[in-house]
């Protein structure tokens, strides 16, 4: 097993049409995470806590550049606000997969005052899947 960097890090996002687009070049940054929930069932006999193991959760926020050529990042975000479809999210690093049926919930712009334009889009779990790395 051997340590990596994050360098060479893919992403491809599904259009509303359905069709991956590679769009790792107009990524700046990303955080995901793959939480599980947990129900507390302390009893009042017990001096430590008592958890239950619940139910898998995935989330990120994707952080970029404005880019609107042809099937990059806008064209991939701008139908968030007016479609309610499921996409397929797939992040790969050293041939590590975890592809995850997401909902984007946003696609926020923001114009810096000395003059960059990008993009943040939040995205959570839709279709019930565990998120597994293959």
């Amino acid at each position: 097993m051997a340590k990596e960097t994050g360098i060479g890090l893919a992403v491809a996002f599904d259009d509303s049409g359905g069709s991956a687009r590679t769009i790792s070049n107009d990524i700046t940054n990303l955080d995901f995470s793959i939480p599980r929930t947990t129900q507390d069932t302390t009893g009042l006999d017990k001096t430590g806590m008592e958890r239950l193991l619940l139910l898998a959760d995935f989330s990120t926020t994707i952080n970029g550049v404005f880019n609107d050529a042809s099937n990059m990042s806008h064209d991939v975000f701008k139908t968030v606000a007016s479609t309610s479809v499921a996409r397929t999210l797939t992040i790969t690093v050293s041939g590590q997969t975890l592809p995850n049926e997401v909902f984007a919930t946003d696609y926020a712009l923001t114009r810096s005052a000395t003059g960059e334009l990008t993009y943040s889009v939040p995205a959570v779990l839709q279709s019930g899947t565990v998120p597994t790395w293959a």
